[in-house]
């Protein structure tokens, strides 16, 4: 097998949650034209329905579905969905967040505590309904999209100019730093069974709405320098659901222009 072979997903069933996100859709995008039949899935259906029919406008296999990752019962309901369409799961990219936290650092508990059951607790639930599967065919890939606000602290020089990070929410870069570790471990529980689990954590994105003072001062602190733009995942979503990564597992990799190497 040369290594184009190995980076096709032709014939693999990929999951997506969050589709309908600036991430999520380059994530979509990227199995899909790897060859991967590809389900995304996300509370509300509307947006996940335009990204389908787009890419299925383009000759490809996108599907949307509904999940609540707050819900057990529903993750369960969208694997067994999956699985009775096509027989198997090969690829999960856990790219769903939830932002409750409406008032940073002062939010209530009871909204760190739904932040935490959504993105903390619903991560695992959906890594071991999903590796489950996985582990009974003995192969698959799960990628956990996490962020570069895991690796590291506020840099609040990012904001100078602007009306920006006045009120970080604490519960992001606490989840998001716990699911590098997590991957790890999960890492450690499928890899008998020859599923591998690693992490993806990008750095900012590009957005229209960012004001030109942040996109100065977030870009001269990288090393590329600028912000991520709409395929700059593409390639590594790609890597880690293929087999050209058949030897990686447990591994956190930045994409992020190398903001967290200074």
């Amino acid at each position: 097998m040369n290594v184009m072979q190995m980076l096709s997903l032709d014939g693999k069933v990929a999951v997506v949650t969050g589709g309908a996100g600036l991430y999520g859709q380059q994530i979509t995008a990227a199995l899909a034209e790897a060859g991967a039949e590809t389900f995304i899935a996300a509370r509300t259906l509307g947006p996940l329905e335009k990204v389908a029919a787009e890419q299925r406008r383009q000759g490809r296999r996108v599907w949307a579905l509904h999940y609540d990752q707050g819900d057990e019962a529903s993750i369960l309901a969208l694997r067994d969905e999956i699985v009775r369409r096509t027989g198997r799961v090969d690829v999960l990219v856990n790219n769903a967040v939830a932002r409750t936290t409406t008032n940073g650092w002062h939010s209530s508990a009871r909204e760190f505590d739904a932040s935490m059951h959504i993105n903390a607790t619903g991560l695992f639930l959906m890594t071991r309904a999903f590796g489950e599967v996985m582990q009974k065919q003995r192969s698959g890939s799960i990628i956990n999209i996490g962020s570069m606000m895991g690796m590291v602290g506020i840099e609040n020089a990012n904001y100078n100019g602007t009306d920006m990070g006045r009120n970080p929410s604490p519960d992001y870069f606490f989840h998001k730093g716990g699911m590098i570790n997590f991957t790890r471990f999960a890492a450690s529980v499928f890899g008998k069974d020859n599923v591998r689990v690693n992490c993806v954590s990008p750095g900012g994105l590009r957005s229209p709405n960012h004001p030109d003072a942040f996109v100065r001062n977030y870009s001269e602190r990288t090393q590329l320098g600028r912000l991520a733009n709409d395929t700059d995942l593409k390639g590594i979503i790609v890597l880690l659901a293929s087999e050209a990564s058949a030897y990686i597992t447990g591994a956190n990799i930045p994409v992020d222009g190398g903001y967290t190497a200074k």
